[in-house]
């Protein structure tokens, strides 16, 4: 077997190369992350701008954005049949009203 692509082969995705591996070493050497550092900004910082750019720029990592929903296309009532059944639902409500 001559190249190509096999099976299991190559770097697993989301795996650390050895240089990002060792940035985060360094950057973990002091003991602070940038992530903590913008949380300190956060809550100590005396200026409100820089609070709130450090809220800003830390927000991505303490809360996830929401996940995207796969639409399948299959629409359960068209346009007009939804109009329709509101307004027939609108009769009905206004029938009951005057009845009474």
């Amino acid at each position: 077997m001559r190249g190509g692509a096999r099976q299991g082969a190559g770097r697993k995705k989301g795996a650390l190369t050895k240089r990002t591996q060792e940035i985060t070493a360094a950057v973990l050497k002091d003991g602070v992350t940038p992530l903590d550092y913008l949380l300190g900004v956060l809550r100590n910082g005396e200026n409100e701008k820089d609070r709130f750019a450090a809220a800003v720029a830390a927000a991505p990592y303490v809360h996830p954005k929401l996940a995207s929903i796969e639409h399948s296309g299959e629409m359960k009532l068209t346009h007009e049949q939804a109009l329709a059944a509101l307004e027939e639902a609108e009769a009905s409500l206004n029938g009951r009203e005057q009845s009474h």
